[in-house]
């Protein structure tokens, strides 16, 4: 009985979030409120309230959640490879063909970065976050680091530099829209490029 009824509170509280990331998407961050998030997801706000102790935590769950669909997606993809050179070309490929599929995620995403201010009162994209790392950073990083153990890569560039290069030009796309941009095209241009640089 328990497991069933953490089951439902999970499900609606995912029902919650993408409600969130819908009104984000639909009407931008400074005039999201739980009314209206609840209006989208045809609840209660009282309900809204019962899973989240405010908006700013139902904003930072669905900031949790988007990070984390991300990454499971993209980590997903790099497992499936052997080598650092087709984890590689799976890191770019999975991350560009997640913002084809998930571009309301994508404006979310960027509505919360940009305007949500934490306890300081300062911006997300500027907060400093002290030693964390981001995960989808992190990932690519160990993809170049192990290249060179192996020597599948060279060891004349900095996979630091390369890191920011890489995920500069993937987070560049992010407000490209499908029916005016080729992702597929993308992808195989910045895939090469990053080969080039690597090898």
């Amino acid at each position: 009985m328990e497991d069933k009824q953490s089951f439902i509170a999970e499900a609606r509280r995912e029902q919650i979030i993408q409600a969130c990331i819908n009104t984000l998407e639909e009407l931008g961050y400074t005039n999201v409120s739980l009314t209206k998030i609840a209006k989208t997801a045809k609840v209660s706000t009282g309900l809204i309230s019962y899973h989240f102790s405010d908006k700013m935590d139902l904003i930072n769950q669905t900031l949790l959640y988007l990070l984390n669909k991300k990454l499971d997606f993209i980590s997903e993809k790099v497992v499936q490879e052997e080598t650092p050179s087709s984890q590689l070309k799976a890191y770019i490929g999975a991350s560009l063909a997640y913002q084809v599929a998930n571009y309301k995620n994508n404006i979310a995403l960027i509505e919360i970065i940009f305007n949500a201010q934490n306890e300081e009162g300062i911006p997300y994209y500027r907060a400093d976050h002290g030693e964390e790392e981001d995960p989808l950073h992190s990932l690519l990083k160990d993809i170049l680091i192990e290249g060179q153990q192996k020597q599948e890569f060279s060891n004349e560039f900095d996979v630091e530099m390369i890191c920011v290069v890489i995920q500069g030009a993937i987070e560049e796309s992010m407000l490209k829209h499908k029916n005016s941009f080729s992702f597929e095209k993308y992808a195989d241009e910045l895939t090469k490029l990053a080969l080039k640089v690597v090898l």
